[in-house]
């Protein structure tokens, strides 16, 4: 630092920060890349961060080391290097396959029969992989072949469906994005996976027309139940309550009644309470989604942010989109459709990033006034 600030030319000057940076580098990075060398080096270091990430909450002494192992793993996985492949029931190995059971993060994968069925001729599934990791999925995609954009994810993951001609269907459904591995968290390959993926898509099925997803609302239910505590005045409006106490037989402080009601957990098997849940919880989805901001001004719930990040509009949210237990605690069986229009993603992306606007559809944004 004395020989920068002593510098008397700007080739002085370049010259002792050049020596600097040099010196600022921790001879442990000297060591890491050299495992890059080593089998099974890559994804020794990978699941080695993955450790650091679970040991340095409390440990602040580990943090410069994982800072310098993600630098080195910024660089290893430039999209450049990775390779888009297409797993298929006859065509992937049983190890690796064994893999996307494992790995499986949106909608847990109960059986051999249920992910050949997602594995059918109507389905496609498609993940990246490394060079240095070519036996491991770093992140892969769930894709549907359907009519029309699809709004209930256990009728899209029947096992007893008939099976589609995917060369009739006009629409690709992304029903299922999974990060496979934790040591490459905050490393951001997911948007460049789904471009590539609508381009083979593409390539293959002339016919689609459109590109949605079908996704969970990871966040909803925790924050819903943090505006009734909070006592939001607009949890329920005026034509929303008449509804709800038929339902419950209740006149009087409605909301500790929804709060009470959404805490059991078979509470949709009500037709008559589920009728009168309809319009307010999916009104209350569609400010979440599309109002609720953190402190960055990035949308609250992650998987909303992912998709507008990567430029898709809000296009429809899906009343008991998801029934299973895990679908109703999280986000009281809400799911929402993002639509991926090819002309409109850079300047979505683009509004998105820069203010946070964000791209919704008209029934969306009918939702948000009323």
């Amino acid at each position: 630092m004395a020989a920068v600030h002593a510098a008397k030319s700007a080739d002085d000057r370049r010259d002792a920060e050049h020596v600097l940076r040099l010196s600022l580098e921790a001879p442990r990075m000297k060591l890491l890349i050299q495992f890059n060398a080593l089998p099974d080096g890559v994804k020794f270091l990978v699941d080695m961060r993955a450790e650091l990430l679970h040991r340095m909450r409390g440990n602040h002494a580990l943090t410069a080391l994982e800072r310098d192992l993600k630098t080195i793993l910024i660089s290893w996985f430039d999209v450049g290097f990775l390779e888009l492949r297409c797993i298929g029931w006859d065509n992937a190995p049983a190890a690796l396959l064994e893999k996307l059971i494992a790995y499986e993060a949106v909608h847990a994968i109960e059986s051999w029969d249920d992910l050949k069925n997602r594995l059918d001729s109507d389905r496609r599934c498609f993940a990246f992989f490394h060079p240095r990791m070519p036996d491991e999925p770093l992140i892969f995609v769930e894709v549907a072949l359907v009519d029309g954009i699809a709004g209930n994810v256990q009728e899209l993951l029947d096992e007893s469906a008939p099976v589609q001609n995917p060369k009739a269907a006009d629409t690709a459904i992304f029903y299922s994005i999974s990060n496979a591995q934790q040591g490459l968290a905050g490393i951001s390959f997911g948007n460049f996976l789904i471009k590539r993926v609508v381009g083979a898509l593409e390539d293959e099925f002339p016919n689609l027309k459109t590109y949605a997803t079908l996704s969970p609302v990871p966040g909803f239910a925790a924050w819903l139940d943090n505006l009734i505590k909070a006592g939001d005045p607009k949890i329920l409006l005026p034509g929303e309550r008449p509804d709800l106490k038929a339902a419950t037989g209740q006149s009087t402080g409605l909301k500790g009644v929804l709060k009470d009601i959404l805490a059991t957990s078979d509470w949709y098997h009500d037709e008559t309470m589920s009728n009168a849940l309809s319009a307010p919880l999916t009104r209350l989805c569609a400010r979440y989604i599309c109002e609720e901001k953190r402190l960055d001004g990035r949308a609250r719930d992650p998987v909303t942010h992912f998709h507008l990040t990567n430029g898709s509009r809000v296009e429809r949210i899906n009343w008991m989109g998801d029934r299973s237990a895990k679908g109703i605690s999280q986000s009281a069986g809400m799911m929402v459709n993002y639509l991926y229009h090819l002309p409109k993603i850079e300047d979505n992306h683009e509004a998105y990033t820069s203010s946070g606007k964000v791209a919704a559809s008209s029934a969306v944004r009918a939702l948000l006034k009323a």
